[in-house]
């Protein structure tokens, strides 16, 4: 059973155009394609208690994609660039940060997903370029009007993202934003041609009993290619299997 957060904003269907929690079917298809079941997780107000027992149900957690992290949350000013904060996206920003700290407190296995790359990296204490065109003087990493571009990653070796994907991957990318100084416990597991972090884990030094991938792309965009997919859903049939066990 696996949940996967879900945007929190506007949006049109039919003749309606009201405030809703939604998610590309995409997602949710991968999993189910990997071997999972989906649940979908709308931003809500929440503490830590009510955190635990949406988690108490969870075998495994995908932070997806969507709009810019409030940058009051890794305390910096906005830049002109970045998503104005709105209540809704720091109801889903503190949703997101309360079901990561639970989940990796638990062990329940993480997927996140270019925005949930990001939260992860806030989450724990990092930082975010808000602007990748400032720092890397192109806007190839986002080119706009929901064109995915496609970059060349390498992988780390001996990290569990390289385990899975092998030394290179072609990925769809799509964020103009992207991981700074690494927060606490995580370690690089990827990166692009330009040297923009791609991918971070937590380091198995730090959390032995954990499995926490973050990817800046879209590994949803190509599910001819589940591997990330099936790797969480790997994982969260091993974290459900010994939950049972106990």
């Amino acid at each position: 059973m696996v949940g996967l957060t879900t945007y929190l904003q506007q949006a049109q269907t039919g003749v309606w155009d009201v405030r809703a929690s939604f998610l590309p079917a995409i997602y949710f298809e991968g999993v189910g394609l990997a071997g999972g079941i989906s649940v979908l997780l709308p931003p809500q107000p929440a503490d830590e208690a009510i955190a635990d027992r949406v988690l108490d149900r969870l075998d495994g957690l995908i932070i997806t994609g969507g709009r810019d992290v409030d940058p009051a949350a890794y305390r910096s000013r906005r830049h002109p660039a970045t998503d104005e904060p709105s209540a809704d996206t720091r109801t889903r920003d503190a949703f997101e940060f309360m079901l990561l700290r639970g989940a990796l407190r638990r062990g329940i296995p993480v997927l996140g997903i270019c925005r949930g790359a990001q939260v992860l990296n806030v989450a724990l204490g990092g930082t975010l370029h808000q602007h990748l065109p400032d720092v890397v003087g192109h806007t190839r990493h986002q080119q706009g009007n929901a064109v995915f571009s496609t970059s060349s990653i390498s992988t780390v070796s001996g990290t569990k993202v390289a385990g899975l994907i092998g030394p290179t991957t072609d990925a769809q990318c799509y964020h103009h934003q992207a991981i700074d100084r690494l927060g606490d416990g995580l370690i690089v597991s990827a990166s692009d041609a330009d040297g923009v972090i791609e991918a971070v884990e937590i380091d198995p030094a730090k959390y032995p009993h954990s499995w926490a991938i973050a990817v800046q792309w879209h590994p949803e965009e190509r599910l001819d290619d589940l591997r990330l997919f099936a790797g969480l859903v790997g994982a969260a049939t091993a974290y459900a299997t010994e939950r049972v066990s106990l």
